[in-house]
Order: C-alpha cells, then sequence, then structure tokens
C-alpha cells in the first residue's frame, strides 16, 4: 500500500475516496450496510422490511452496486420459492467498522 493516502493536485483528489463517497452517498447504501452487518446473512425479503420506503427495483440497484463494489456477496440458491441470501465480503465488514466512529460521531453531532 502506498504511503501517501490521497494526494491532491489541481485536478482534485487522486485517491479512492471520491469513489466511495459517492457509492456511500447513494439512497440506501449505509442503512444497507448497516442492516446487513447487525445481523450477518440477510434474505431479500428482510431488507425490505427493514427499509420499507425503499422500493424493491432500488433495494436491488443498490445491492448489485454493493456487490459490484465487493462490498457484498450474493448468495442464490436454486428453491421453490427462490431464496437470495446477502452478507458483508471481509472488505464490506472492514467498512462497516471504519464506519462506526463516524455513525458514534453523527450521533453525537445530532444530539448537540
Amino acid at each position: 500500500m502506498s504511503e501517501t493516502v490521497c494526494a491532491i493536485d489541481g485536478e482534485g483528489c487522486q485517491c479512492g475516496l471520491p469513489g466511495v463517497v459517492r457509492l456511500l452517498g447513494r439512497k440506501y447504501v449505509i442503512d444497507l450496510l448497516w442492516v446487513i452487518a447487525s445481523h450477518g446473512t440477510v434474505r431479500f425479503g428482510d431488507l425490505e422490511a427493514h427499509l420499507p420506503e425503499a422500493s424493491t427495483s432500488t433495494l436491488s440497484a443498490r445491492l448489485d452496486d454493493l456487490e459490484e463494489a465487493g462490498l457484498v456477496a450474493r448468495e442464490q440458491y436454486d428453491e421453490i420459492p427462490p431464496r437470495v441470501e446477502y452478507e458483508l465480503t471481509d472488505a464490506g465488514a472492514e467498512l462497516g467498522e471504519r464506519l462506526r466512529p463516524v455513525a458514534e460521531w453523527a450521533a453525537e453531532y445530532a444530539d448537540g
């Protein structure tokens, strides 16, 4: 790993932070990460129950985004009815741990 965490030039940040912030800033992404982190392996219906205001298509798209980013793993079982489960990858679990202090700060800041 490079010693430079983020190098700034005239074009802006040249590290991966802007891409991560764009992903995490998408609607329901952080919510999905917290639900999956809290429950371990989660079925799609459980995610819908935790986020009733989110449409099925939006949740599906966000889960695809998280899977593509390598933060969530999707397991589909060939059963009737079909069963799909989601869990955090090692990278997703690490991200969750690194976001925990930010969430704690946000809770304190909101109270202040």
